[in-house]
């Protein structure tokens, strides 16, 4: 059984949406979703940008470009925007997100980026110390994130977290941000 990171954003979220899914085998209608279609057009807008670009302010000294990432220790795969190979030896992911900074990043996109660097450290054997996110609706502002080895943790327990709901099939609590619920293509069936 593998996790991707985007599947862990949507547990993280709610962890219903993992029961409803992988338990009950009920399929999230995605279409219906408005962040899951500005996300697809984050995917559109991403294709057009040069793909021979490099980003030398960041220390870039090579990159690859939609890089399927597969660990079976980890159960964990996906699929990183960009990988880039820094001038100091380690490697870094890259994402853009259709989403605006505000001054902070939110404990979601931490986890996805270190979901990914937990996957480029043992797929490549080399060290992973950060990430960068590209906020497309802030005029494609780039922002960096550092890791350390508690986030490297609470990525792992997460995981952990998730892949016992489906083992063990429970039903877990709700998201307590009510606000989420709205958005939510399970709406209709959960029930609190």
């Amino acid at each position: 059984m593998f996790i991707t990171p985007s599947h862990l954003l949507e547990y993280l979220y709610c962890p219903r949406f993992t029961y409803y899914e992988y338990v009950l085998g009920i399929d999230r209608r995605e279409e219906k979703r408005l962040k899951v279609q500005l996300g697809k057009d984050t995917h559109l807008f991403k294709e057009k940008i040069n793909p021979g670009y490099l980003r030398k302010k960041l220390g870039a000294v090579k990159k690859e470009q939609e890089v399927e990432l597969v660990s079976p220790s980890l159960n964990l795969k996906g699929k990183v925007d960009e990988l880039l190979y820094l001038e100091d030896g380690t490697m870094s992911p890259f994402d853009y997100k259709f989403a605006e900074y505000k001054d902070r990043i939110w404990k979601t996109f931490k986890i996805q980026e270190t979901l990914y660097a937990l996957m480029i450290k043992q797929l490549y054997q080399v060290e992973v110390k950060k990430a960068f996110l590209c906020f497309i609706r802030s005029k494609s502002k780039i922002v960096e994130i550092e890791f350390t080895e508690k986030d490297f943790e609470e990525a792992v327990d997460a995981v952990n977290e998730c892949l016992s709901i489906i083992q063990d099939g429970y039903y877990p609590q709700a998201t307590r941000v009510k606000a989420r619920c709205p958005d939510c293509t399970y709406r209709n069936l959960c029930i609190g």
